[in-house]
């Protein structure tokens, strides 16, 4: 998906990829993060959100929670908004301050005094036993935490397993109620994806969830509250930003744009973020028919792979679909032409959509590209945890 930008944009990263995978620095499964370029980027937003007058809160679950990430994005855009507690642990070990909790993923009752004593600046709720829970969590601190309304989505504008929020309709009597909770203040709304790119120009455009959410900010300033936040997630970069501003919206949360990998850097390689990681696999055998077999872990199912590119030979191959029920111990390549030679233990490299926290990758975070002086910096798991040092 992202390949021939990243050849065109940071052809460096490839080669510095490919080479620690040579020395047996880095197993196959390994996404490979270019630092600087991740910083740079956030410093391009940071500055475009401030010229705009809007606020951003960094996302960090694509890019694997990592904590050498997550310190260079917060010299720039401080705040964050975190998927879930796992997640917001490792982005205040590294430094950054919250923002957002509860984004996507409601707040268990367990983590609530312990994520609310960090004073985020604002709280999720997606319904009333919610907003009761922050509540009661808060008053016990001693606090009035802030919290943001989430509204349920328009009819077939919801991801699977993204359900939930105050219908429009009901948001009046929920406002009603949650009034009358003495540890929390309605801060504002927010929806889940107000702005997505279309899938063949990469062009953004509101979803109907936007205008949900202004809808119930005009109810909400309606009934007398007043500075209402508007958080309107998906897809924010530099290109979206000035549409968030244009509609209303007083939040962002960049997380794709960071890396330069949103739907519209795949087909637009001259948008601002340059692409900041790559994959980097290994043929594991090559089956009977010719077909190469790289080892797997780090796919994932709506990554839009088309192609990858073996490096010893300068060979690319069609990546062949999987079933998203499959388990990825391998991902087939279509076979490749008569006189190019694949061999097993051939470096494969690859760039695509990903969650890299829902993988079973190694990342490898790599600085000094940008001087010419490529060195890594060090080995994580997928959540952001230190790993051993391969040795070749």
């Amino acid at each position: 998906m992202f390949l021939d930008t990243l050849l065109t944009r940071n052809p460096a990263l490839v080669e510095a990829a490919t080479a620690l995978h040579r020395s047996g620095e880095i197993p196959p499964d390994t996404y490979v993060l270019d630092l600087d370029t991740v910083e740079a980027n956030a410093a391009l937003l940071a500055a475009e959100a401030e010229r705009l007058g809007l606020t951003l809160w960094f996302v960090a679950k694509q890019f694997g929670r990592n904590p050498e990430l997550i310190r260079a994005i917060a010299r720039h855009i401080p705040k964050y908004a975190a998927i879930d507690p796992p997640e917001a642990r490792v982005l205040h070990a590294s430094g950054a301050r919250a923002g957002n909790l509860g984004h996507l993923v409601q707040l268990a009752r367990r983590d609530l005094p312990r994520m609310l004593a960090r004073r985020p600046e604002t709280v999720t709720v997606f319904d009333l036993d919610n907003a009761r829970a922050v509540s009661e969590a808060a008053r016990e601190l001693g606090v009035v935490q802030d919290v943001l309304i989430r509204l349920e989505g328009a009819d077939g504008s919801v991801y699977p397993g993204q359900e939930g929020g105050v219908p429009l309709d009901r948001l009046d009597a929920f406002a009603e109620r949650t009034e009358q909770l003495a540890g929390v203040r309605i801060a504002g709304v927010t929806a889940f994806p107000c702005v997505l790119c279309d899938p063949a120009t990469g062009t953004p455009h509101p979803t109907p969830n936007f205008e949900l959410a202004l809808k119930a900010r005009e109810l909400l300033t309606a009934r007398g509250h007043r500075n209402l936040k508007l958080s309107a997630p998906s897809a924010t970069s530099m290109a979206t930003l000035p549409l968030l501003a244009a509609l209303g919206a007083t939040h962002g949360e960049p997380g794709h744009a960071l890396t330069g990998t949103t739907p519209l850097h795949a087909v637009d390689p001259t948008q601002p973020e340059r692409p900041a990681y790559v994959y980097v696999s290994e043929v594991a055998h090559t089956l009977a028919d010719g077909r190469p077999a790289l080892f797997g872990g780090g796919f994932y199912p709506r990554a839009g792979i088309k192609q990858a590119l073996l490096p010893r030979t300068g060979t690319r191959l069609a990546v062949q679909d999987a079933p998203a029920e499959n388990i990825d111990y391998y991902r087939l390549l279509a076979a490749p032409a008569k006189g190019e030679g694949v061999r097993a233990g051939d470096p494969a490299v690859l760039a695509f959509r990903t969650q890299i926290f829902v993988t079973r990758s190694t990342v490898a975070v790599v600085a000094g590209l940008s001087r010419g002086a490529p060195r890594l910096v060090g080995l994580y798991d997928a959540l952001g945890r230190p790993q051993p040092e391969v040795h070749a």
